[in-house]
Protein backbone atom coordinates (compact mmCIF):
# COMPACT_ATOMS: atom_id res chain seq x y z
CA UNK A 1 0.00 0.00 0.00
CA UNK A 2 1.18 3.21 -0.67
CA UNK A 3 0.62 5.93 1.68
CA UNK A 4 -0.63 9.33 0.09
CA UNK A 5 -0.28 12.47 2.52
CA UNK A 6 -2.46 15.64 1.67
CA UNK A 7 -1.68 18.76 2.68
CA UNK A 8 -2.33 22.45 1.79
CA UNK A 9 -3.25 25.39 4.02
CA UNK A 10 -6.02 27.14 5.47
CA UNK A 11 -8.52 27.84 2.60
CA UNK A 12 -6.78 25.73 0.11
CA UNK A 13 -9.45 23.29 -0.30
CA UNK A 14 -7.56 20.03 0.78
CA UNK A 15 -10.76 19.02 2.87
CA UNK A 16 -12.27 19.49 -0.73
CA UNK A 17 -9.76 17.46 -2.48
CA UNK A 18 -9.81 14.80 -0.05
CA UNK A 19 -13.89 14.10 -0.59
CA UNK A 20 -13.26 13.71 -4.10
CA UNK A 21 -10.39 10.83 -3.45
CA UNK A 22 -13.18 9.53 -0.63
CA UNK A 23 -15.94 9.56 -3.46
CA UNK A 24 -13.43 7.12 -6.07
CA UNK A 25 -13.57 4.49 -3.30
CA UNK A 26 -10.06 5.79 -1.70
CA UNK A 27 -9.78 5.37 2.20
CA UNK A 28 -8.90 8.43 3.46
CA UNK A 29 -7.93 9.32 7.08
CA UNK A 30 -8.95 12.99 7.99
CA UNK A 31 -6.05 13.40 10.49
CA UNK A 32 -7.50 16.95 11.69
CA UNK A 33 -11.46 15.07 12.20
CA UNK A 34 -9.46 12.64 14.10
CA UNK A 35 -7.88 14.79 16.70
CA UNK A 36 -10.82 16.61 17.27
CA UNK A 37 -12.39 12.96 18.32
CA UNK A 38 -9.03 12.08 20.19
CA UNK A 39 -9.09 15.75 21.96
CA UNK A 40 -12.70 15.21 23.14
CA UNK A 41 -12.48 11.39 24.11
CA UNK A 42 -9.20 10.95 25.36
CA UNK A 43 -9.37 11.67 28.77
CA UNK A 44 -5.21 11.86 29.44
CA UNK A 45 -4.98 14.55 26.16
CA UNK A 46 -8.00 16.51 27.87
CA UNK A 47 -6.00 16.76 31.23
CA UNK A 48 -3.02 17.87 29.49
CA UNK A 49 -4.73 20.10 26.87
CA UNK A 50 -6.46 21.81 29.92
CA UNK A 51 -3.00 21.87 31.79
CA UNK A 52 -1.47 23.92 28.54
CA UNK A 53 -4.73 25.89 27.46
CA UNK A 54 -6.60 26.47 30.90
CA UNK A 55 -10.79 25.14 31.46
CA UNK A 56 -11.78 27.12 28.82
CA UNK A 57 -10.73 24.78 26.05
CA UNK A 58 -13.70 22.65 26.79
CA UNK A 59 -17.47 23.58 26.81
CA UNK A 60 -19.72 22.75 29.77
CA UNK A 61 -20.87 19.88 27.38
CA UNK A 62 -17.43 18.47 27.04
CA UNK A 63 -16.86 19.68 23.69
CA UNK A 64 -13.78 21.31 22.42
CA UNK A 65 -14.32 25.02 22.28
CA UNK A 66 -12.46 25.23 19.09
CA UNK A 67 -13.01 28.53 18.14
CA UNK A 68 -10.69 29.47 21.44
CA UNK A 69 -8.35 27.00 20.97
CA UNK A 70 -8.08 28.12 17.12
CA UNK A 71 -8.06 32.28 18.28
CA UNK A 72 -5.03 31.28 20.39
CA UNK A 73 -3.19 28.85 18.55
CA UNK A 74 -3.05 30.94 15.11
CA UNK A 75 -1.91 33.93 17.21
CA UNK A 76 0.77 31.96 19.49
CA UNK A 77 3.40 29.94 17.31
CA UNK A 78 4.88 28.22 20.80
CA UNK A 79 1.43 27.36 22.00
CA UNK A 80 1.17 25.98 18.49
CA UNK A 81 4.02 24.05 18.87
CA UNK A 82 2.98 22.58 22.09
CA UNK A 83 -0.79 21.71 21.39
CA UNK A 84 1.00 19.84 18.20
CA UNK A 85 3.23 18.08 20.76
CA UNK A 86 0.35 16.70 22.48
CA UNK A 87 -1.95 15.44 20.06
CA UNK A 88 0.37 14.66 17.02
CA UNK A 89 1.57 11.25 19.27
CA UNK A 90 -2.13 10.25 19.59
CA UNK A 91 -3.04 11.05 16.30
CA UNK A 92 -0.07 9.17 14.85
CA UNK A 93 -0.65 6.13 16.82
CA UNK A 94 -4.71 5.85 15.65
CA UNK A 95 -3.53 6.48 11.79
CA UNK A 96 -1.03 3.29 12.58
CA UNK A 97 -3.81 1.06 13.42
CA UNK A 98 -6.03 2.61 10.51
CA UNK A 99 -3.25 1.63 7.87
CA UNK A 100 -3.90 -2.08 8.88
CA UNK A 101 -6.86 -2.00 8.53
CA UNK A 102 -6.36 -1.10 4.63
CA UNK A 103 -3.29 -2.84 3.91
CA UNK A 104 -4.70 -4.55 1.22
CA UNK A 105 -5.36 -1.32 -0.77
CA UNK A 106 -3.37 -0.05 -3.75
CA UNK A 107 -3.35 3.31 -1.91
CA UNK A 108 -4.37 5.75 0.62
CA UNK A 109 -4.72 9.17 1.70
CA UNK A 110 -4.07 11.12 4.96
CA UNK A 111 -5.60 14.21 5.07
CA UNK A 112 -3.90 16.78 7.50
CA UNK A 113 -2.87 20.86 7.84
CA UNK A 114 0.15 20.03 9.16
CA UNK A 115 1.24 17.32 7.49
CA UNK A 116 5.16 18.79 7.13
CA UNK A 117 5.09 20.61 10.67
CA UNK A 118 3.97 17.90 13.14
CA UNK A 119 6.49 15.73 10.82
CA UNK A 120 3.91 13.11 10.28
CA UNK A 121 4.85 13.24 6.20
CA UNK A 122 7.60 11.08 7.21
CA UNK A 123 5.55 7.94 7.42
CA UNK A 124 4.18 8.75 3.80
CA UNK A 125 5.23 7.60 0.60
CA UNK A 126 3.91 10.66 -1.38
CA UNK A 127 2.54 13.98 -0.97
CA UNK A 128 0.04 15.91 -2.26
CA UNK A 129 -0.47 19.47 -1.64
CA UNK A 130 -3.23 21.33 -2.87
CA UNK A 131 -2.67 25.16 -3.72
CA UNK A 132 -4.42 28.34 -4.69
CA UNK A 133 -3.70 32.10 -4.76
CA UNK A 134 -3.66 34.04 -1.28
CA UNK A 135 -6.40 36.02 -1.68
CA UNK A 136 -8.79 33.05 -2.68
CA UNK A 137 -7.95 31.37 0.43
CA UNK A 138 -8.33 33.99 2.24
CA UNK A 139 -11.90 34.72 1.30
CA UNK A 140 -12.76 31.14 1.40
CA UNK A 141 -11.72 30.23 5.02
CA UNK A 142 -13.49 33.63 5.66
CA UNK A 143 -16.43 32.65 5.11
CA UNK A 144 -16.36 29.08 5.81
CA UNK A 145 -14.60 30.15 9.41
CA UNK A 146 -17.38 33.47 9.90
CA UNK A 147 -13.51 35.51 10.29
CA UNK A 148 -12.47 38.85 9.62
CA UNK A 149 -9.82 38.99 6.82
CA UNK A 150 -7.29 39.94 9.10
CA UNK A 151 -8.26 36.68 11.55
CA UNK A 152 -7.58 34.69 8.62
CA UNK A 153 -4.41 36.25 6.87
CA UNK A 154 -3.33 35.97 10.25
CA UNK A 155 -3.69 32.03 10.79
CA UNK A 156 -2.20 31.55 7.37
CA UNK A 157 0.55 33.76 8.19
CA UNK A 158 1.13 31.27 10.82
CA UNK A 159 1.43 28.57 8.45
CA UNK A 160 4.27 27.05 6.40
CA UNK A 161 4.35 28.82 3.27
CA UNK A 162 2.58 27.43 0.56
CA UNK A 163 5.73 27.66 -1.70
CA UNK A 164 7.28 25.10 0.69
CA UNK A 165 4.57 22.98 0.52
CA UNK A 166 5.12 22.75 -3.05
CA UNK A 167 8.45 22.66 -3.16
CA UNK A 168 8.24 19.41 -0.82
CA UNK A 169 5.54 17.31 -2.81
CA UNK A 170 5.56 14.79 -4.87
CA UNK A 171 2.19 16.83 -6.48
CA UNK A 172 0.25 20.07 -6.83
CA UNK A 173 -3.22 20.49 -7.01
CA UNK A 174 -4.10 24.10 -7.87
CA UNK A 175 -7.79 25.07 -6.96
CA UNK A 176 -8.14 28.24 -7.69
CA UNK A 177 -11.51 28.02 -9.56
CA UNK A 178 -12.31 24.40 -8.91
CA UNK A 179 -12.48 23.29 -12.31
CA UNK A 180 -8.82 22.18 -11.98
CA UNK A 181 -9.00 19.81 -9.37
CA UNK A 182 -11.12 16.91 -10.70
CA UNK A 183 -8.50 16.51 -13.73
CA UNK A 184 -5.70 16.32 -11.15
CA UNK A 185 -7.24 14.29 -8.89
CA UNK A 186 -7.92 11.62 -11.83
CA UNK A 187 -4.25 12.31 -13.26
CA UNK A 188 -2.73 11.28 -9.76
CA UNK A 189 -4.97 8.38 -9.12
CA UNK A 190 -4.41 6.87 -12.46
CA UNK A 191 -0.32 7.28 -11.38
CA UNK A 192 -0.72 5.98 -8.00
CA UNK A 193 -3.01 2.88 -9.45
CA UNK A 194 -0.19 1.81 -11.62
Amino acid sequence: MIKVGLTGNIGSGKTTVARVFAAMGIPVFLADEEAKNIMTNDPELISKIKELMGEKAYLVSGELDRSYIADIVFSDADILQKINQIVHPAIEKYYIEWCKKHINEKYTIKEAAILFESGSYQSCDKIITVACDRDTAIKRASERDGKDRATITARLDNQMLQEEKISRSDYVIWNNDGDEVLPSVMAIHVELRK
